[in-house]
């Protein structure tokens, strides 16, 4: 074979190469819609981004609900570039380490919502939601109960794509097609917002049941805050039936509903957490599993402790750590927490607005920065989706025509202000359309 470097950039513009970019295969996307229909972004810049077209945008759901303190912070490019300089990464396998991994689960473990936590770091929330499920299967083992394995989530919660994710989704159109009703065995779902439903399963099968996994505030699923109650029943219920509690916050942690963690504002006492997108604020793809005390003994005990046959390339990313550090700083430095909790009331008047609209069915929330406002036709959610780039608004339909209402944190005064009334005009073309 010849030694001679290739033109990338050529070949991904030559007529039949279909043009560059055209080999990307996007998430959850329909090809044949998206291939000539893509909206690129290029830059941004605290609660804006622009695309390719030079549209000022501002972000609406902060990507995928992950960017907590705003795009192009410096701080953060520079935490990345001086770990890289210094050594990008070295895996935490066996007993290798690096400091900026070791130095963040310290970091973690203090701020978590549960006592003497322990960290695994994954690379996302899918990933940390499936090393969580093998992981309660594997402390019940542990417990000498291997019967307990069947794990319960809720309609409408999403639990990232991995198997495990796929297989508890309380999303249909996210479990079918795979040739089986559960990609991983023994998964079960109960009504979203209704304790007696759980009760009702725990009673006949919660001898055999090893966790319910919930978001305090459904996300992907439409941005559905919780009953007044509910979650209290529910932890009530994993007490008395003696079933692990794991509380997702992938989106909800680090600031999202105006505590750094939604089971702090909620008050409950979980034994496993997820989280992910707003420990680095997307600049850098690191997730984690904090275990409480309880469910990490049987693998930290001196005295033969079992192994958790589970691991990661990139667990514990030198560069992914040192940038969380550094987001962490800024969170703590803005007091972007704080923040968002005494602005919680200023979104809810701004989403005001689309009271009485004709096309909106419901305005869910706020609880922080995380709300959604539920169309009454999916279609429609997506046309007002598209239609929002000509408002200067970036937008994202999820499940049930809902769109998310999740900003940075550091969003202006004015933009917060105006953004109900910006959505109902947004919503006025299309009703006249």
């Amino acid at each position: 074979m010849s030694g001679t470097a290739i033109d990338h950039r050529a070949v991904a513009d030559a007529p039949d190469a279909g043009g560059a970019g055209r080999a990307l295969w996007s998430s959850q996307a329909s090809m044949a819609d998206v291939l000539d229909d893509r909206v690129v972004i290029e830059r941004g810049e605290g609660a804006h981004v622009w695309d390719a077209q030079g549209r000022r945008l501002l972000d609406v759901g902060s990507g995928l609900w992950f960017c907590n303190v705003g795009h192009g912070r410096r701080e953060l490019a520079d935490a990345a570039h001086a770990q890289m300089a210094r050594l990008a990464t070295y895996h935490t396998f066996g007993r290798m380490a690096n400091r900026p991994a070791l130095e963040l689960a310290d970091r973690l473990a203090a701020l978590a919502p549960l006592p003497e936590a322990k960290v695994f770091f994954t690379s996302g929330g899918s990933d940390s939601a499936d090393t969580a499920a093998k992981l309660v299967r594997r402390f019940w083992v542990e417990q000498g109960r291997p019967e307990k394995r069947t794990i319960v989530t809720r309609e409408g919660g999403y639990h990232g794509l991995h198997a495990y994710g796929t297989s508890l989704a309380g999303i249909e159109a996210n479990r079918e097609g795979y040739g089986s009703d559960s990609l991983v065995p023994e998964t079960a779902r109960v009504a979203a917002d209704d304790a007696a439903s759980l009760a009702a399963l725990l009673e006949v099968r919660g001898g055999e049941v090893a966790a319910v996994f919930l978001e305090a505030v459904i996300g992907t699923g439409g941005f559905v805050p919780p009953p007044d109650g509910y979650l209290d029943a529910v932890q009530a219920l994993c007490r008395a039936h003696d079933v692990l509690l794991v509380v997702d916050e992938v989106i909800t942690g680090f600031g999202r509903t105006g505590a750094l963690f939604a089971s702090t504002r909620f008050a409950l006492d979980p034994d496993v957490v997820l989280v992910a997108k707003g420990m680095t604020s997307g600049y850098a793809p690191l997730g984690a599993v904090l275990v409480g005390a309880r469910v990490a003994a049987p693998f930290w005990r001196a005295h033969e402790p079992a192994v958790f046959r589970h691991g990661l390339t990139y667990s514990g990313h030198a560069t992914a750590c040192a940038v969380a550090h550094a987001n962490l700083d800024v969170l703590e430095r803005e007091r972007l927490v704080e923040r968002v909790a005494a602005r919680e009331p200023e979104l809810a008047r701004s989403l005001a607005a689309l009271d009485g609209h004709p096309l909106v069915a419901e305005v869910r929330g706020p609880v922080g920065f995380m709300a959604g406002v539920r169309l009454r036709d999916v279609a429609t959610a997506e046309r007002a989706a598209r239609a929002g780039l000509d408002h200067g608004l970036l937008l994202r339909a999820v499940t049930g025509g809902t769109l998310g209402v999740c900003p940075p944190f550091t969003i202006g005064d004015e933009d917060l202000r105006t953004l109900g009334a910006r959505l109902r005009a947004l919503l006025d073309g299309l009703d006249d359309a």
